[in-house]
């Protein structure tokens, strides 16, 4: 486990590399975040299968509070997922997450990173626009479960 010191959440904060034994607490998390959330399996396919994804946690003590995802390709890094327990929200722990996320494309060598955010997720975009993000185009009807666009985002240089 590594303490968030450096990180924007701190007060005890440990972000580490998603175990499957993370998995059920990343469920509850993943459930009350969205409305059409991942199923377990999706979850433990990425951890055992796929080559390309790199999950990591953010755990308070023994607690699971959050968890954020990507892909690396190549050089590009995609961000699947960030989610905190509605519990834990307005601490700053997605901050976490996203520059634990970058920090590691960045060491794995990504030189960009892109996501999707719903175009109605204000407190999301102004989280990646903070952190150097900018809109670069739309995904009409991305999300299966409201029909919402999604905003593609790039950060061209980690």
């Amino acid at each position: 486990m590594t303490e968030a010191a450096g990180n924007p959440a701190g007060d005890g904060l440990c972000l580490r590399e998603m175990q499957l034994d993370d998995v059920a607490m990343v469920m509850e998390v993943e459930v009350l975040s969205f409305p059409t959330p991942w199923s377990q399996a999706a979850f433990l396919s990425e951890l055992l299968t796929n080559s390309y994804a790199h999950y990591f946690v953010a755990a308070v003590g023994a607690r699971v509070v959050g968890y954020g995802g990507m892909w690396l390709i190549i050089d590009e890094a995609h961000i699947t997922n960030i989610a905190v327990h509605p519990e834990y929200r307005s601490r700053k722990i997605g901050e976490a997450l996203l520059l634990c996320l970058m920090g590691k494309a960045k060491e794995l060598g990504a030189i960009a990173m892109t996501l999707e955010v719903r175009e109605k997720n204000a407190v999301a975009q102004n989280l990646y626009r903070k952190h150097g993000f900018v809109p670069r185009g739309i995904r009409r009807g991305y999300y299966n479960d409201t029909g919402e666009d999604a905003v593609i985002m790039w950060k061209d240089e980690l």
